[in-house]
């Protein structure tokens, strides 16, 4: 990672540009929290057993504990998009177009069919036909929503414009409400022999989309109106941070422990489900950014198109993923491995789309 780093902070014009600690070392801390994890779920399963069974009514797979935590981790996340912006989408449309089609229309299905090559045919053998349907599930779940936070991070460092970025955000974030749901839906049932629950679905979608994205846009305006715009970037949004942080980690400690099993005897998987989800990532990353090259667009836009279409909102997929078969599915542990390679991945993405700038036109 500190390679990528290294070659990724030459910017045009050589300022450095550097991660914060912890995500600089997300997947460090993600590894950690799996080994903590594993060690409390082989250390005191009943403890472990008690707070998996703390759910919102009988069998609805959607535990109390860590829908608070995700809920505490997407709010802040909801804050900083200003849908205002989307007001300004017809200024430079080609971008945007690019971006929405690759996020809509081809990243969940391509996702889908990577998902149904390998683990219903290439790795069927090592994992099982039970497994294969879970992990395609998990893998979907993950495509089907786009970045929302971590990539105002890769767009500062590929010098992405982060007024264009902000829109791309907010309307990716208004298809959302309503296109994740019916692509989780058709895809899953699609691509494995599981059947989602659309209403369960349905409901994860207002509980950790609905509800946070609403709560920030009302809370973000009451701020800038009362306190002003300076005041709640350099104030406000700094003294969420950290809960966000705590909360992710600490949710990702309670997924590993209800995962303590099947991380302890079947450690080979979480290699095997890294597979196709790299392939994903790079394929539409280099979708988007070709597109963009084709169209003759600045590289401030088309560098930030690229790493939407290429990241992931896990927070919402690991959500998602344990309203619909629990925390302890293979679903869920697919969409963790997601989080896991996050950060190398888009790093070596970003590293690219830097070494490349002068594919590009520069912006005037």
């Amino acid at each position: 990672m500190e390679a990528n780093e290294t070659a990724l902070t030459a910017t045009a014009q050589g300022t450095p540009k550097r991660l914060n600690l912890f995500e600089r070392y997300l997947t460090a801390w993600v590894a950690l929290c799996m080994v903590i994890g594993v060690l409390l779920g082989k250390a005191l399963p009943g403890m472990v057993a008690a707070v998996r069974n703390m759910e919102f009514g009988g069998s609805s797979h959607i535990n109390v504990p860590i829908a608070v935590l995700i809920w505490l981790m997407i709010y802040p996340m909801m804050l900083k998009v200003d849908f205002a912006s989307v007001l300004g989408v017809g200024k430079r449309p080609k971008g945007l177009l690019v971006t929405l089609l690759v996020n809509w229309l081809v990243k969940p299905f391509s996702m889908a069919f990577f998902g149904w090559l390998f683990f219903k045919h290439l790795f069927l053998p090592l994992i099982g036909a039970e497994l294969a349907d879970q992990y395609i599930a998990g893998v979907i779940i993950l495509a089907a929503a786009p970045c929302t936070a971590m990539v105002f991070v890769w767009s500062y460092l590929t010098d992405g414009d982060p007024a264009y970025t902000l829109v791309q955000v907010s309307v990716n974030d208004l298809i959302m409400l309503f296109a994740f749901a019916p692509i989780v839906t058709l895809l899953v049932s699609g691509a494995s022999a599981l059947t989602v629950p659309f209403i369960v679905l349905l409901y994860a979608v207002i509980l950790f989309i609905v509800i946070p994205l609403v709560a920030g846009s009302l809370t973000r305006a009451w701020l800038v109106r009362t306190r002003g715009l300076e005041w709640f970037e350099k104030e406000f949004l700094p003294v969420l941070h950290p809960i966000s942080i705590l909360a992710l980690l600490t949710t990702l400690v309670i997924i590993f422990a209800f995962q303590a099993d099947n991380l302890t005897t079947r450690f080979f998987h979480v290699v095997l489900i890294a597979i196709p989800i790299l392939i994903q990532v790079y394929f539409n990353s280099s979708l988007v950014y070709g597109l963009m090259r084709w169209l003759k667009l600045p590289h401030n836009v088309a560098a930030p198109g690229a790493l939407i279409g290429a990241s992931n909102f896990f927070e919402l997929a690991v959500a998602t993923a344990i309203a619909l078969f629990g925390a302890e599915s293979g679903a869920a542990l697919a969409t963790v491995v997601g989080v896991l390679v996050e950060v190398p991945v888009m790093l070596s993405v970003c590293s690219f789309c830097n070494r490349t700038r002068h594919w590009f036109l520069q912006a005037t």
